[in-house]
């Protein structure tokens, strides 16, 4: 589509033209002289290429980078942070290739000079440049499409739509009871449109990129069912605004601002320094964490060996933001058996080890999963992480259950501080949900702080025992 085709070529110029300013000014003889007087490259040549020369190495550095950063030439990127982190990786790769290039060719080198002092320019700049892309509102008109599993509910919420609907998503099986498919009167630009089936439920992301699509409209007839935690799991990925009838979303969801039958849904509650915070404030956690335990990891993997020599470590499925899945690591406290899906006291299971009934009442089981925390599959403050087989018993009984898969899964939470378990659901989804409404670095660094004296006491209560 034209849109795209937009999209891809000012990206692409503009990705060429940030490349080629920045090898020119990292040339000029005055950047040149104050990169000399860096104690840590005065070393390496300085002399500015002639004119020959350094239009080589700018046709070099602007074709190679362009190569590079070929992924993010698409209309409507993933999320912002997404995008930025992208541009970088695909930045050093970049970077690595123009170091290749000259080590084994020194017609098309590169200087060391050079590449040293574009590499944080290109490396701020280009993502900034995407992150600009991203935000400048495009010249064509919005574009929104409905999605939903109820024929009835896309016929309802068509007329409130105020702006261009392409069309509709919903599944063939929707239609076995009705005759003929939904051709709904819309108002979209100032004219009377039909609506036109665009397929089922699993080509939302095709659609969201083939069409540019600006905002998805939630049309599900029960908004606690994995198809709708999908379809906003969609949004998410690809930075898609999503609207919801107000009737069918908890203000869990919702901003709690808005008016009108369509309300937005909060899909990155997390304002971006927010965000920004909570993930190195993870990844800083889960380093220290990681490296200052480690005599304490080999203790316990020694202990657990001599104990019934069975495996070290125990991988189970878990749940995670809006319903995907991810292996969470713990150290073995139980014996190898079947398990079941009911969530059991620890004081009636028989089947956990002596080393394991010490590690859980330290909490000590739960190091291997600052793995999962520095990968990016957990946060270290969250909704507890609840076994994938344990989910549908869970939801039996809370019918609210899944609104916990909208922020990532935790090491420790709400629930968690408060001693509340899974045998428990009807608290722990309060807990749970409470945290999803009232999330903030603040609360994070609050709860870690109470969890860390809890384990401190727990400690010392086992050790007294």
């Amino acid at each position: 589509m034209n849109g795209g085709w937009r999209y891809r070529v000012r990206s692409a110029l503009g990705v060429a033209v940030i490349t080629a300013i920045a090898v020119s000014v990292v040339n000029s003889p005055s950047a040149q002289m104050v990169l000399a007087a860096v104690p840590l490259l005065r070393r390496l040549s300085t002399s500015p290429p002639g004119t020959v020369e350094g239009l080589m190495e700018i046709a070099t550095t602007v074709v190679v980078v362009m190569a590079a950063l070929l992924p993010l030439y698409k209309p409507r990127p993933r999320r912002i942070l997404d995008a930025v982190v992208l541009a970088q990786k695909r930045v050093l790769v970049g970077l690595l290739a123009l170091a290749a290039i000259g080590y084994f060719d020194y017609t098309y080198r590169l200087p060391r000079l050079t590449l040293l002092a574009v590499a944080p320019v290109l490396l701020t700049t280009l993502p900034a440049w995407f992150v600009w892309m991203r935000r400048t509102p495009s010249s064509d008109p919005e574009r929104a499409i409905i999605v939903g599993d109820d024929p009835a509910e896309i016929e309802h919420l068509a007329p409130d739509i105020d702006v261009p609907v392409l069309g509709y998503l919903c599944p063939t099986v929707a239609f076995d009871t009705i005759e003929g498919a939904v051709s709904t009167p819309a108002i979209a630009d100032g004219g009377v449109a039909s609506l036109d089936r665009l397929g089922g439920l699993s080509r939302i992301e095709d659609v969201l990129v083939e069409y540019d699509v600006d905002t998805v409209v939630l049309a599900f007839e029960h908004t606690d069912r994995a198809e709708f935690f999908g379809a906003l799991d969609a949004c998410f990925e690809h930075g898609v605004d999503a609207k919801v009838h107000r009737d069918h979303a908890d203000q869990v969801l919702t901003s709690g601002t808005d008016v009108g039958t369509l309300v937005d849904v909060d899909v990155e509650p997390w304002d971006v320094q927010d965000y920004v915070l909570k993930r190195g404030f993870d990844v800083a956690f889960s380093v220290a964490g990681l490296v200052l335990l480690s005599p304490v990891i080999l203790g316990i993997v020694v202990a657990i060996k001599l104990d019934d020599g069975g495996s070290v470590l125990y991988k189970q499925e878990r749940t995670a933001v809006f319903g995907e899945t991810f292996d969470v690591f713990k150290f073995r406290s139980m014996v190898p058996e079947g398990e079941s899906a009911t969530p059991v006291e620890d004081e009636e299971n028989d089947r956990i080890t002596r080393v394991g009934r010490v590690l859980r009442r330290t909490h000590l089981d739960e190091i291997p999963q600052l793995w999962s925390i520095l990968v990016g599959d957990m946060s270290v403050v969250g909704p507890r992480a609840v076994w994938t087989e344990e989910e549908s018993l869970l939801e039996a009984q809370e019918r609210s259950w899944r609104k916990r898969w909208f922020v990532k899964p935790g090491l420790t939470g709400l629930a968690q501080v408060n001693d509340v378990k899974s045998t428990n659901p009807e608290e722990k989804l309060r807990c749970d949900l409470q945290y999803v409404k009232e999330q903030s670095f603040t609360l994070d660094v609050k709860i870690v702080v109470r969890q860390v004296w809890k384990v401190c006491v727990d400690l010392v209560k086992t050790v007294r025992n």
